[in-house]
């Protein structure tokens, strides 16, 4: 493990508290202009390297990692041991990830542009791979009504042409990324990665816009390929402190029986933990996994174990861990989405610890092959007698 413990630490931030949270929704501002057109899909070509790219096709996988809620706004131990690990992964796991997507909150609390160094740039300073993004909702929010949302994110995950560098990412090597919008399609060889930006409030919100854009692009998404659905706030969730979202579910059950699509699995961050959630829909098993543990200080404990069934929903926790800091890696081929959970050490752990590296915490596969609801099925995400009410959380 020499070659992860290295002598390098993230510059602490400069929002050591968290300031008064306004959490209503936030309209991506007029100003801002989509840096591709309609309907805002970014092919991979475009993001990694060739040779990386023509090695998908000569030997039929793809893979790539995943992580949320990483910026490590109070304490940047945890995001650095991530990170850590992440690169450690590069050398030695058979699955070569070539990029890592993000699925929101990179930079607390209120997405602020002079965060994104100590908080971004810095923790990945020695990663190498591309790193795409969908924002999350402390990546919106505002720190008082001047300001304004998504900023941040705006500057530096939708610049205008590639290779071009911000204030903030100029010393760490790493240029912006280019992406298309806020919520975007990722096209790869073997999936299409559908990503939603949820916004600002609670349990999300979408707006109509981009509502219908997700149904479209359910519907129109390859046929031949699996689809993956990538969304910041999680439909479930078994924790104490956030709970699932019904708006989240109503969301992506409308999406489904609209344009008949079943997604081969459901990406989701926002409770800081990690959790493998399976859920029938049209006789599949589908995954949703909640991955909100990449760096973010504050855990968020479980209110159940493995092996519980939610009674309303029907949905099951199949693995979760509520006590340390990870990441996943993702493969893709055409027939079958293989994927590991790795668990890092806690700052205070040596990376020699036999509990704290673990790469195979988590280990499973599900079908790549295209699913579809048959004639007469229709997705049920929530209880089928409306009777989910939300937590109110302040």
């Amino acid at each position: 493990m020499k070659s992860i413990s290295k002598s390098r630490q993230p510059g602490a931030s400069l929002a050591h508290k968290q300031p008064p949270r306004i959490i209503e929704f936030e309209p991506i501002p007029e100003d801002f202009k989509p840096r591709g057109k309609a309907p805002y899909h970014m092919d991979l070509k475009d993001v990694i390297p060739a040779a990386a790219y023509k090695a998908i096709g000569e030997t039929g996988r793809l893979a790539f990692h995943c992580v949320g809620d990483t910026g490590g706004v109070k304490r940047p131990e945890a995001q650095a041991m991530v990170a850590s690990g992440m690169e450690h992964s590069l050398e030695t796991d058979r699955m070569h990830p070539v990029f890592c997507y993000h699925l929101g909150d990179v930079v607390y609390y209120t997405g602020e542009v002079a965060e994104y160094w100590p908080q971004f740039y810095e923790p990945y300073e020695h990663y190498p791979l591309p790193i795409v993004a969908i924002p999350g909702n402390h990546d919106g929010e505002l720190t008082t009504r001047e300001s304004i949302s998504l900023l941040g994110f705006y500057e530096n995950f939708l610049a205008e042409a590639p290779d071009t560098f911000t204030h903030e990412s100029h010393d760490s090597g790493r240029p912006a990324m280019h992406q298309p919008w806020f919520y975007w399609t990722l096209i790869t060889p073997f999936a299409t990665i559908i990503g939603l930006y949820t916004n600002v409030p609670e349990h999300g919100k979408i707006s109509p816009e981009q509502r219908a854009w997700f149904h479209n692009e359910m519907k129109a998404a390859d046929k031949s390929k699996a689809v993956i659905v990538a969304l910041h706030h999680p439909v479930y969730s078994f924790d104490k402190y956030h709970s699932g979202s019904s708006t989240m579910a109503t969301e992506l059950q409308d999406a489904i029986n609209t344009s008949r699509r079943v997604p081969n699995m459901v990406l989701t961050a926002h409770v800081h933990n990690y959790q493998r959630i399976e859920k029938t829909i049209g006789g599949h098993s589908i995954p949703f996994f909640v991955i909100g543990n990449g760096g973010y200080w504050n855990l968020h404990y479980l209110a159940s174990q493995p092996g519980y069934t939610d009674p309303e929903t029907g949905a099951k926790l199949i693995q979760a861990i509520d006590s340390r800091h990870g990441f996943m890696t993702f493969e893709l081929s055409q027939k079958v989405i293989n994927g590991h959970f790795t668990t890092v050490p806690r700052p205070q752990e040596s990376w020699s610890d036999p509990n704290g590296y673990n790469d195979k915490f988590d280990v499973f596969s599900y079908s790549a092959l295209p699913m579809f609801l048959k004639d007469g099925e229709t997705a049920e995400l929530l209880p089928s007698d409306g009777s989910h009410v939300e937590p109110n959380i302040g």
